[in-house]
């Protein structure tokens, strides 16, 4: 795609994910220490490479929503780690990018140095529409009215057992285009009525794809490119600066993963120029 730049990822810091994590999670995931049924819950055997590519995918997104404060858009070519819990990793997911990233933007914002220092919080909203749904997001901010986690996902899909979260909409399998999209305009609808963003984190997950092997539902490509025009759409009506990152994708060619979240990265290249232009 013709002007987006790529940057390397940093790593996060031990005290950046100290804003979430337990420091006894945290050294056990650096160490290799951690029990075998908690890294059986992750997914992925333990490894050096494991942590370090834990640390980089939560400091994309740390960077990326850095830069979308200032440009309006910005991405992570990974993360969405939603299953991560304060105290352990699950899914897949072995720290929170999302939680973190918020925890850092709101202590940047309080220090007046976010574009602008007001009497409460920076307002964030989550925007997850992953076919799972984000219950390590929902718990680690079940309580904190300066958050609205806001969740799209398959009602027999994994997770299990769901955390509530601020808004939980659930979608039966076999879900088409537009029963998808409709759920996804009340879901906007509802998160706007209820809530008042300064800045959103958006979960573009390709699963909800027909072809995926893990997502349960029925939508096309064109479906979920309409998905992200409107999630977009609805966030640069407002003014409302957009990181995003790309959670989850499984399909049973891999093809329809990389053509969905290329599809993301073009339709959010598109807004990130009407920031840059000023555009209507």
């Amino acid at each position: 795609l013709p002007g987006v730049s790529l940057q390397a990822a940093p790593p996060a810091a031990d005290r950046e994910l100290a804003l979430v994590h337990t420091s006894h999670y945290i050294d056990a995931i650096a160490d290799g220490t951690l029990a075998a049924a908690a890294q059986r819950e992750i997914g992925f055997p333990w490894s050096e490479a494991m942590v370090e590519r834990a640390r980089r995918s939560v400091g994309a997104t740390v960077a990326a929503s850095r830069v979308a404060l200032l440009e309006g858009v910005a991405g992570n070519l990974a993360g969405g780690t939603h299953h991560a819990y304060a105290h352990k990793g699950s899914g897949f997911c072995v720290f929170n990018d999302v939680a973190v990233a918020t925890r850092l933007l709101q202590a940047q914002w309080a220090r007046g140095t976010g574009g602008g220092r007001g009497s409460r919080p920076l307002q964030v909203a989550v925007i997850d529409l992953d076919v799972h749904q984000g219950n390590g997001t929902a718990h680690i901010f079940q309580g904190d009215h300066s958050v609205f986690t806001l969740s799209l996902h398959g009602a027999r899909n994994f997770p299990f057992r769901k955390e509530p979260g601020s808004l939980d909409v659930e979608l039966p399998d076999g879900c088409t285009d537009d029963d998808y999209l409709q759920a996804l305009e009340y879901a906007l609808d509802t998160l706007e009525q209820r809530f008042a963003p300064q800045f959103v984190f958006y979960l573009a997950g390709a699963d909800p794809h027909e072809g995926d092997r893990l997502g349960r539902l029925a939508v096309t490509h064109d479906g979920l490119q309409a998905r992200d025009r409107r999630v977009f759409d609805w966030a640069w009506q407002r003014r409302i600066p957009v990181a995003f990152a790309m959670a989850g994708g499984y399909g049973r060619n891999l093809e329809d993963t990389v053509k969905a979240q290329l599809t993301t990265w073009r339709v959010a290249w598109q807004y990130h120029q009407r920031w840059q232009n000023g555009r209507p």
